[in-house]
């Protein structure tokens, strides 16, 4: 396992910011960790990164107790904090010379994350100089220097332009091909593009583990209608495959089929055989961003 974390609890005082955090990652993977603001995800970063120790539980790297292991740890893990920490005063390979003599690592793998990264054009300029993006590329290359078996990103793509964006993303996704990515982001659609799989976790425990595969295939739908008028709920429920109706606010029905067929045209029919005007008709996919909302919303 590349990553192993059992009943990992962390507590500040009187506020516990993880209870009993379980999981498992395999390599090679990219696995998205998401959770609304003060959910845990830095807590539990640092727990991995040996930044931060655990009140309770036990967490491994490559096979290495943090606690217990923890300079193999260190050497088995590439890190990209939040707030990516840089000297702008310095030029690129100034500052990957920097870091590489601190890990011991041969001249020649600055060059070679240099190349990775993308790094190449502005390698010879200040880290000063460099744009959002770039910067981002700079803090990857160091995380990278060591040769990780596995990269923790915490917001990796927070304040990119689209463009910058994109580049980061095809960065990570290529990096994952090879290594395990652990990357927290606010961003749902980053998530669907990168990962394979997605933890979200919640007022500091877990409430989902699911593969974005599974997610995307799930035999389910929801159509969203609107009628002229109250219908009763009875009555929607003799469309076919039905297994839920839900008059979510005046004349605003949410069905859920279980298949994943297209059912708006059976609505629309059902409507018009019934004398039903419709008002709206929409799809609603148990997208990754319902399905965060729905577990994660305190109303």
């Amino acid at each position: 396992m590349s990553i192993e974390v059992e009943g990992v609890t962390k507590v500040y005082g009187t506020q516990k910011a993880l209870n009993e955090i379980s999981f498992k990652i395999d390599k090679p993977a990219i696995v998205g960790f998401l959770g609304p603001n003060g959910a845990g995800k830095s807590t539990m970063m640092k727990i991995l990164t040996t930044y931060l120790s655990a009140s309770q539980g036990q967490a491994k790297i490559n096979g290495f107790n943090v606690n217990l292991n923890t300079k193999e740890a260190q050497q088995s893990v590439g890190y990209l904090p939040e707030h990516n920490p840089l000297y702008l005063e310095q030029y690129v390979k100034e500052y990957l010379s920097f870091n590489a003599n601190i890990y011991g690592i041969a001249k020649k793998r600055i060059q070679e994350v240099i190349e990775l990264t993308g790094l190449t054009p502005e390698s010879h300029k200040k880290i000063g100089q460099l744009s959002k993006g770039y910067r981002q590329r700079v803090g990857l290359a160091n995380a990278l220097l060591h040769d990780p078996e596995v990269l923790i990103l915490d917001e990796p793509t927070t304040g990119l332009d689209p463009n910058q964006l994109i580049d980061i993303r095809n960065l990570i996704k290529s990096i994952g091909k090879t290594k395990t990515v652990f990357l927290s982001t606010h961003i749902m659609q980053e998530v669907e593009a990168m990962c394979d799989r997605v933890i979200i976790i919640n007022k500091g425990e877990i409430v989902a583990d699911r593969f974005l595969k599974d997610l995307r295939d799930e035999k389910e739908q929801i159509v969203v209608v609107e009628f002229d008028y109250r219908v009763e709920d009875a009555f929607l429920l003799k469309l076919p495959k039905v297994s839920k109706v839900i008059n979510t606010y005046d004349f605003v029905y949410e069905i859920t089929f279980n298949t994943s067929q297209d059912m708006r045209s059976h609505v629309f029919d059902f409507a018009h055989d019934n004398q039903l005007k419709i008002l709206q008709l929409n799809k609603k996919n148990t997208s990754l961003e319902t399905l965060f909302r729905d577990l994660t919303s305190s109303l």
